[in-house]
């Protein structure tokens, strides 16, 4: 049965470091992605023009990241990257890092950090932009150390879309867009994962005074709005 709980925002001075320990996932990109990943940026980049505006979009499954950050692309310019394209697109590539990843997300786990912010990079790199609204990252405090640690640009602003699971998983089951993560298990696996691992980063950039908690309850429009005044200042 679904617990029924309060929004998650409720959940994040509860959240125990110890946790943090990936480990326990067992899969192991290190050996494909450590010879130069954790390398910090000296090109690409920091080469373009002017340092990139970075801006982080947080949120359990079904919390409705995608259609807000497109709104918010569409309004104030911003470059749209969705971590989980940027994974999905990585699966359809038929590799063998793509079968890896395609093994993790149905589990409904969290992808190695060298791996995600190795797609994250050559994404921002290959742009023509330089501003950015990234959805969907960091979602536990390795991805947020290894992104420090290898593009090391400091988020402008963090947005964090706050639900309750009764909500969002209601929200995945009836989005109909034929992921393969979109089932009640894996849904349930992936609130779980994000309670355990997204909420301390939601704390550490409560603490940085970086973090914009948004009402995520509502029509598309009325939770548009909640978001507005941050990027019209």
């Amino acid at each position: 049965m679904l617990r029924r709980v309060s929004p998650l925002s409720k959940l994040i001075s509860a959240a125990k470091p110890s946790l943090l320990n990936q480990g326990a996932y067992g899969l192991n990109f290190l050996e494909a992605f450590s010879t130069d990943a954790l390398k910090p940026a000296e090109a690409g980049i920091m080469s373009k023009a002017r340092t990139p505006t970075i801006n982080f979009v947080l949120g359990g499954p079904g919390v409705g990241k995608g259609t807000q950050c497109t709104r918010i692309a569409e309004t104030f310019g911003f470059t749209h990257l969705s971590v989980g394209d940027l994974l999905r697109k990585e699966i359809s590539s038929n590799t063998g890092y793509g079968a890896m990843i395609l093994e993790t997300i149905t589990k409904g786990k969290i992808v190695a950090s060298e791996v995600t912010v190795k797609l994250l990079k050559t994404a921002i790199e290959s742009s023509e932009t330089d501003r950015f609204l990234i959805d969907g990252f960091p979602r536990s405090e390795e991805n947020r150390v290894a992104y420090e640690q290898i593009i090391g640009i400091e988020p402008e602003v963090v947005l964090f879309f706050d639900c309750n699971e009764e909500e969002m998983l209601k929200r995945v089951l009836h989005r109909n867009q034929g992921r393969v993560d979109d089932n009640v298990d894996t849904t349930m696996q992936r609130l779980k994962v994000f309670e355990a691992y997204t909420l301390p980063v939601i704390r550490y950039y409560s603490q940085k005074g970086k973090l914009h908690k948004i009402n995520a309850i509502g029509t598309e429009d009325e939770i548009f709005e909640r978001v507005r005044p941050i990027f019209a200042k």
